[in-house]
Formats: structure tokens, C-alpha cells, sequence
């Protein structure tokens, strides 16, 4: 399974997973159907799939364009969002299965952003292979996702599930955040020196116009603050000692950045 990061609107990525021995492919969040179309047509491959998150627009954009041009493909969301994903099929809930190429994805029940996001995970299969994590809106390079039906407590929770992956898991998140998200982690974990350095080498890949997505979860659980509620250096600058109130604290402070 190769992973083919494809840009969209502003600051929104749309991720095609290509299986090269069948030439099909799945898409995760297309938020605009003109750069899957001619990605898919470039590398000769049909879609079959399409894994959304959630259903804010911006991840559900083109779906019905993307049907139009395949109609036998299948629209996979979570069961909570029935309804409100542009032909949604698959009705998913924590702990389903779906294979795709030669890897699995296993789903994940990460509300708090929205009341129903899910992310789709596919294990390594052989030894020095990397994890593959698609969050959507859930957990962003250096940040999170905005609580917009969900409270500090789900997603606190839904962050602990990601966090629990194995370090060696690539994080394939929906925006291009990640400057302004360290900018800020700096305001609340000041002291951390791999934080400070990782700003230095953000900076300059934006300045190159590189993108930072995916990053790796081992440098999230060390550089990313709402990974690291229970850090005591967070718990002081957030005058907390309770996990969801300090991640609600931090989060707040985000909000107003």
C-alpha cells in the first residue's frame, strides 16, 4: 500500500492509498474531486473507496463527484454520522476491520471534534514497516481538532487511544497546521528543548514550502502538548493537576491563540 499525499482548498490534504498490484485506490477525506481524478488517472488505478472521518465539508466535498465518475465505489464513515455524509454505505464502529492492498485498517472511535469521527489505522505488517494513522481532524502535528460537539473529557480520551500506538506510526492528518500549532505549544511546554528545535526545522520547511504532514507519533508524544496533559510542565502552566481540566485549559488557550 503506497501513500499518496494530494493538496486541496487552502490548507485542507486528501490522502490516496494506491495498491499497486491491482491498480485500485481509496481515498481518505476528498475534499475536492480535481486532484483525486487526475492522481487516479496519472497512475492508471480505479477507485473503489472512500474513507471519511467525518462529515464537516471539507472532508466530504467530493464525494458525490468522486461516485459520479465510480459508481461501484463504497462510502465508509462512522455510524454516528448516518446522514450526514454525502453517500455514505458503511456504517462504522470501533474495532471494525477493512482490508485494503496487503494491510488492514482498524477503526478507532476518537469523538470530539465531532460527535461521530473515526480514524482509520493500518497496523505494520512486516518488521521496519510504519503504522499508518489517518485522524482526520482528531489530532493534528502539534495540535488538536477544535471541540465542536464533543467535550475535553471524549476527547481526552479519543487522544489516549492514539496515543497508545506503537512510536513508529505515521500520522496522515487532514490540515496543514503545524507552524501554528508549535508557535503555540511553545506558549505552554517553553522548556522543551525537542520542541524548540522541531519549531526551528517547521519553520524552515514552510519557508521551503515542504509540507510536515505526516509526522511521527513518537515525535508527537514528545513535542505535541495535548498529547502531554500529564506532563508536569503543562499541568503547571494550566494551573491543573486533572487531566481533562488541564487538557480543557490548554485547549481554551488554543482557541484564543
Amino acid at each position: 500500500m503506497h501513500v499518496i499525499r494530494l493538496s486541496a482548498l487552502s490548507d485542507n490534504y486528501i490522502f490516496l492509498l494506491y495498491d499497486s498490484q491491482q491498480d485500485i485506490a481509496v481515498v481518505v477525506d476528498p475534499a475536492e474531486s480535481e486532484p483525486v481524478l487526475k492522481q487516479l488517472q496519472q497512475i492508471k488505478a480505479k477507485l473503489v473507496a472512500i474513507f471519511n472521518t467525518h462529515h464537516h465539508h471539507d472532508h466530504v466535498g467530493a464525494n458525490q463527484q468522486l461516485i459520479q465518475a465510480y459508481p461501484e465505489l463504497k462510502v465508509y464513515g462512522g455510524i454516528e454520522d448516518k446522514g450526514r455524509i454525502p453517500g455514505q454505505q458503511v456504517f462504522l464502529q470501533e474495532g471494525d476491520r477493512i482490508p485494503f492492498a496487503n494491510r488492514t485498517a482498524e477503526v478507532f472511535f476518537v469523538p470530539g471534534h465531532t460527535r461521530a469521527h473515526i480514524a482509520y489505522y493500518f497496523p505494520p505488517v512486516t518488521t521496519g514497516e510504519t503504522g499508518e494513522l489517518f485522524c482526520g481532524d482528531t489530532l493534528f502535528a502539534g495540535g488538536c481538532g477544535r471541540l465542536f460537539e464533543g467535550t475535553p473529557a471524549q476527547m481526552v480520551n479519543s487522544l489516549s487511544k492514539l496515543r497508545a500506538l506503537p512510536d513508529n506510526t505515521r500520522v496522515w492528518c487532514a490540515h496543514e497546521y503545524t507552524l501554528n500549532n508549535l508557535s503555540f505549544a511553545l506558549t505552554v511546554d517553553r522548556d522543551n528543548q525537542e520542541l524548540q528545535k522541531r519549531y526551528e526545522e517547521v519553520t524552515a520547511m514552510r519557508k521551503r514550502q515542504e509540507a510536515t504532514v505526516p509526522s511521527l507519533l513518537e515525535i508527537e508524544k514528545r513535542t505535541n502538548p495535548f498529547l502531554r496533559w500529564d506532563q508536569p510542565s503543562l499541568q503547571l502552566a494550566a494551573q491543573s493537576n486533572e487531566a481533562v481540566q488541564t487538557f480543557a485549559q490548554i485547549r481554551s488557550m488554543k482557541d484564543k491563540f
